[in-house]
């Protein structure tokens, strides 16, 4: 090993410089679970924690039900207003960030889940934001103005 190579092992922490591009496979290898670099179909994956859900199908299924369900309530934290927006208090204030904090947590832990290029786990998060959209951003079941009595002159374009 010269010195350039000794000085990037070291820098990098005794992990193997990179196989060359000509030969690497669109698939790396950690251990013995397979890190996969595009799409792919199957139960044994590994979803944002170390062997986690393994190779049970069972535990798979609990994997995607939890990606479903954090998709889900990431709509729910965007288009639910727990605070009254005309509340000028300063716990209000911090309330909300609170709020907008766990929200963007969940989103990059949907994210990440995403990230293990698994399609079953592409497939829940898309169709819990859906869901999650039609149950809570669409307003398909809130009463409209017009149904109300109340007219308005321009509708509400927002969320």
């Amino acid at each position: 090993m010269d010195a350039a190579d000794n000085a990037y092992h070291h820098h990098m922490h005794g992990m193997a410089p990179p196989k060359d591009s000509s030969t690497a496979s669109p698939e790396m290898t950690h251990g013995t679970m397979m890190l996969h670099m595009t799409f792919f179909w199957g139960d044994n994956a590994e979803i944002l924690f170390n062997r986690w859900p393994g190779e049970r199908g069972g535990m798979y299924a609990l994997a995607l039900i939890f990606v479903f369900v954090l998709a889900l309530i990431v709509e729910w934290l965007s288009h639910s207003r727990l605070i009254k927006e005309d509340s000028s208090a300063a716990a209000a204030r911090l309330i909300r960030t609170l709020l907008h904090r766990v929200r963007v947590g969940l989103v990059y832990l949907v994210m990440l889940a995403v990230m293990s290029f698994n399609v079953g786990v592409f497939l829940v998060a898309i169709g819990g934001h859906c869901l999650g959209f039609l149950l809570f951003g669409s307003r398909l079941f809130k009463k409209s103005a017009v149904a109300s009595g109340k007219s308005s002159v321009l509708p509400s374009l927002s969320c």
